[in-house]
């Protein structure tokens, strides 16, 4: 009787197509990591950022890390967007002679010009 019920139950399985199966792929707006940026390109927002007075913080700066509010973020300026459209809406600071480029919204840590 078991050998019986296992047998219609391998039977079932084996009457569902393979093709049945389906994947979902997600796509999100959301900036959480980093932003690719060309080496060259890195150094111009290097040369023509890395002017700005310099910040000061305790914490480990790391890609992925909030910003405290105490840090005022300055908005990328028009003139490097035009050069550099992937930087379009990020704001930066200067820390430790890096560029840190910032999501305004999330205040997260997108990619550091070293």
């Amino acid at each position: 009787m078991k050998a019986m019920m296992i047998a219609a139950a391998v039977g079932l399985l084996a009457a569902v197509p393979a093709g049945a199966q389906t994947s979902v792929t997600t796509t999100t707006t959301e900036t959480t990591g980093s932003i690719t940026i060309a080496p060259e390109k890195r150094t111009v927002i290097r040369q023509r950022l890395s002017t700005a007075k310099p910040v000061t913080v305790k914490e480990n700066v790391s890609v992925g890390w909030t910003v405290p509010e105490t840090v005022e973020l300055q908005t990328v300026p028009d003139t490097i967007v035009s050069d550099i459209p992937t930087v379009k809406g990020y704001s930066y600071f200067v820390h430790n002679d890096d560029v840190v480029l910032v999501d305004p919204k999330t205040r997260k840590v997108v990619t550091i010009v070293e």
